[in-house]
């Protein structure tokens, strides 16, 4: 089966197009090699897919005839994918929020003025 087909089957990518682009762009490793769409998966080949700034490492189990349901996708594939790499993704979506919360637009001056009040009263503590 193809490398894009794979994906799309086990759920990774909504549409076999997206798939393919994801492939193309060079997200899409097996065994260490740069995949292209039209690379055939085989039972225990070992796939690098980068997405969403993790990533995941799958491990083949057998390849499925056809699309299958969620429930089932863990019958064609091992995701061995290391805990850290999730907690990096939170780790970086709990900094972002930190900063300011989204939606929230641009600063007001209140805002602007306490993060100046901030930012100066942190360089008089250091001098």
């Amino acid at each position: 089966m193809r490398i894009d087909k794979y994906l799309w089957c086990t759920r990774y990518y909504k549409t076999r197009s997206i798939a393919t682009d994801a492939v193309k762009k060079g997200h899409i490793t097996v065994n260490g090699q740069q995949a292209k769409p039209s690379r055939d998966v085989f039972a225990g080949d070992k796939i690098t897919i980068r997405k969403d700034q993790i990533n995941y490492v799958l491990l083949v189990l057998d390849v499925p005839q056809n699309r299958v349901g969620p429930k089932l996708v863990d019958l064609y594939r091992k995701d061995e994918t290391p805990a850290e790499a999730f907690e990096h993704l939170e780790l970086l979506r709990l900094s972002k929020e930190h900063y300011r919360a989204k939606g929230q637009g641009r600063p007001t001056k209140k805002d602007r003025r306490d993060i100046d009040g901030y930012v100066t009263d942190d360089e008089d503590e250091t001098e």
